[in-house]
């Protein structure tokens, strides 16, 4: 055992501290899980996408280890995995931004344009209860990696939860989208972010439900979206026998 791994070891005793994603002794994320988290977007469109959703993107499957660390992030509050999963997020971002055109005299993002990074909002209470906003930390880290890459990326949390929204687990597309329609709001606006492209960002697609309502939201405060970035996206099935639709994910952008 080298000596980086008896100090993961060691750590491990007396912290209990283990990798997220295999339960190796030492780190919350090992530096082989590290390396095998999945880099860039993919094309992630739901079966069926809601009418009118711009272009979402995805760096992988929600499954296997990218589902494990999301899940130990927002509800275990292993805070430390916000910086690879937000490196991930960002090569999505980095991916949909060279996929979708920037509007006709308005600078890309990879020569001087703006880019605000909008995550769907997380309620309250949930905040609360985890004690913690993943998604927003996520978010800010994605940014920071951004701008490393010349991006002038800021996250611009500018939608609020409103409403009631009840449990989505089992509700089909369809009523996900009316359990969902005119919960949120875009702040009111001191400024226009004139030259701006704003991405909506969030850890997961399902649906599309979710997305779709906070491009309304924006859309309703005057505001134009250049897509969805997520970290995953669930694979939804069409039934027995018929495989698998919507996020298969073909490779869209830089590969990696």
């Amino acid at each position: 055992m080298d000596r980086m791994r008896w100090y993961d070891a060691a750590r491990d005793l007396f912290l209990g501290v283990a990798c997220a994603g295999c339960e190796a002794p030492g780190r919350p994320l090992c530096r082989g899980c590290a390396g095998a988290l999945p880099r860039g977007g993919r094309v992630c469109w739901p079966t069926p996408p809601p009418a009118g959703l711009v272009l979402p993107m995805a760096a992988a499957d929600y499954d296997g280890v990218v589902k494990t660390l999301l899940n130990a992030h927002k509800e275990r509050g292993v805070l430390a995995l916000a910086s690879p999963l937000g490196a991930v997020l960002a090569t999505v971002v980095a991916d949909l931004l060279l996929t979708v055109p920037a509007p006709s005299g308005q600078e890309s993002a990879g020569h001087g344009g703006r880019v605000l990074l909008v995550p769907v909002p997380s309620r309250r209470r949930v905040v609360r209860a985890r004690g913690h906003d993943p998604l927003l930390r996520i978010s800010r880290v994605a940014a920071t990696a951004l701008r490393a890459s010349g991006i002038r990326a800021t996250v611009c949390p500018l939608l609020l939860g409103c409403g009631v929204v009840a449990d989505q687990a089992g509700l089909t597309a369809t009523d996900r989208a009316t359990n969902l329609a005119g919960t949120m709001r875009c702040r009111a606006l001191r400024a226009r972010p004139a030259g701006a492209r704003l991405v909506v960002v969030d850890d997961v697609v399902t649906t599309g439900a979710t997305a779709r309502e906070a491009q309304r939201a924006l859309e309703q405060a005057g505001l134009s979206v250049a897509g969805i970035a997520a970290i995953a996206a669930t694979r939804r099935r069409l039934g027995p026998g018929r495989g698998t639709c919507g996020t298969s994910l073909p490779q869209a952008g830089r590969s990696g």
